[in-house]
């Protein structure tokens, strides 16, 4: 197992080294990158499948006590979300390879072993056991995010860019300052030893422990009011790497939030997150009403479904645990495949603005059904799994007689069926555009492109046909949280 753990993160960087040195070499570099990222996913599967059937796995980084070392914890939380999460690297790296020889794609040179070193430290950020890693992991997915979103040198790249690092940076200025004051408060930053510890601490200093991390994870996740970086800097990005923000950083971001503050015990901050869901739902879903490009109003939608996480969180309920993982679960892909199918129309279309587009259903059937089935997910519609994850989180409300956040995320679902409508209308329906099919730049494979998006959709309908027993895992995951002694003694015993 523990050969497992360390695969999943070291694979994707030895991918990256390969990629960097045999960069003028095309097809052995994507050979390279693929085998790389394709073992980190297979090990996460292996993970996953470990884990369900044996419980959590811990490695003591070179034997060290958790007071001190470095600790890597292989939970049911950890292990359903990390399989999903290499996968999608894996598949957008696929349709990367299609797509970046077209004036769209990213740098190859470049993107592979970004993607390689993105890879390792989401990996690292699921699996660590304390702050101080999960920092750096934060840092290494910052610095090669960074570059992805600006390597390509256009001028909104670089103004989107500044305000994305600028933002994040600041998140994580604040993030080592909570580390700080965490160990001056309780001696340790192992999450396991701080589940035990923080609960002990006066009421106003856990308060203002739990306020400090809620702002720093909020920041990574793109709550409300801190998403204005988000909106600005995804739609600037080449197709590929957005598809792998969107379906990836804000989710490590809530990952993050659920993990320490369910293992807390921060109950108290749940009015106050439960407001702000709210307030991320609507503002996210109206803000992508108000747009007129895929890619924005994708991109705001991001911040809504963000939402539905938090609220689930919020609840401090094992159902509300139990919906935030399922929506989490379900989101990462989901988003994934809508941006790539964004990637496919701005690659036909030669533009992703509604205004430019039309009649896309008629000349490319499969690349509407693709978008059919993840925006009907999106909005939460039977049978697939948005309707299974948002039904979980609005009846652990309900449950709760929290009625006023339930009907906000009606509400909000509702504004989201209107934007996938708007941009059906916009893309697929109607007449053909005024302008012709754009050609692209150079020769590329639209059969690698449309194969990758295909898989990915295949991969939302399995975790819809699978949302049983997904949710019983879910629910498991959640139980194991909010029993923090038995994740204490995981941890502390081996």
């Amino acid at each position: 197992m523990s050969f497992l753990i360390a695969m999943v993160m070291i694979a994707p960087l030895v991918a990256a080294s390969a990629g960097i040195l045999l960069r003028r070499r095309a097809r052995t570099r994507d050979i390279a990158t693929m085998a790389g990222l394709g073992v980190a996913a297979l090990g996460s599967f292996a993970i996953l499948f470990e884990v369900a059937s044996n419980g959590t796995q811990v490695i003591r980084v070179g034997g060290w006590s958790p007071t001190v070392g470095i600790v890597l914890v292989a939970d049911l939380f950890a292990a359903l979300v990390l399989p999903i999460a290499l996968s999608i690297i894996l598949i957008v790296e696929v349709f990367a390879v299609g797509q970046r020889r077209t004036a769209w794609g990213a740098n190859p040179e470049l993107a592979g072993p970004l993607l390689g070193v993105l890879t390792a430290g989401v990996a690292l950020a699921i699996l660590t056991g304390d702050l101080f890693t999960l920092f750096v992991a934060f840092e290494l997915i910052l610095v090669s995010s960074y570059v992805l979103l600006t390597h390509q040198g256009k001028r909104g790249q670089i103004r989107s860019g500044m305000t994305y690092v600028v933002m994040n940076l600041f998140a994580s200025t604040l993030f080592l300052f909570g580390v700080a004051f965490v160990y001056a408060a309780t001696g340790t930053i192992n999450i396991a030893l701080l589940a035990e510890r923080i609960p002990e601490l006066d009421a106003g200093i856990r308060l203002g422990i739990g306020a400090w991390f809620f702002v720093v994870f909020g920041t990574k996740a793109a709550i409300f009011p801190l998403f204005s970086w988000l909106p600005d800097s995804y739609p600037t990005a080449p197709t590929t790497i957005t598809a792998v923000f969107a379906g990836l950083l804000t989710k490590i971001g809530i990952y993050a939030m659920i993990r320490f503050h369910t293992l807390t015990g921060m109950d108290e901050l749940g009015p106050v997150m439960l407001v702000v869901a709210g307030l991320t739902m609507v503002v996210g879903a109206l803000g992508a009403l108000a747009q007129s490009d895929v890619k924005r109003i994708l991109s705001f939608h991001v911040i809504s479904q963000i939402g539905y996480m938090l609220m689930g969180l919020g609840l401090f309920s094992a159902a509300g645990t139990t919906g935030a993982i399922l929506f989490l679960l379900h989101h990462m892909p989901v988003k994934t495949v809508l941006f790539l199918v964004g990637g496919l129309i701005e690659n036909h279309e030669g533009t992703s603005s509604l205004d430019r587009s039309g009649g896309l259903a008629a000349r490319r059937p499969l690349i509407a059904a693709m978008f059919a089935i993840p925006a009907l997910s999106l909005a939460g519609l039977p049978p697939f799994s948005g309707f299974v994850a948002k039904l979980a989180v609005i009846s652990a409300a309900i449950d709760e007689a929290s009625i006023g956040i339930a009907v906000v995320a009606l509400a909000a679902g509702a504004l989201t069926l209107l934007s996938m409508t708007k941009i059906w209308i916009g893309v697929f329906w109607g007449t053909d555009a005024d302008q012709a099919e754009a050609t692209p730049a150079a020769p590329n494979n639209r059969r690698l492109m449309t194969g990758a998006t295909a898989l990915a959709v295949a991969g939302t309908l399995a975790i819809s046909l699978l949302a049983g027993p997904i949710f019983d895992l879910s629910q498991r995951a959640a139980n194991e949280l909010r029993s923090a002694d038995l994740y204490i003694d995981e941890v502390t015993s081996r």
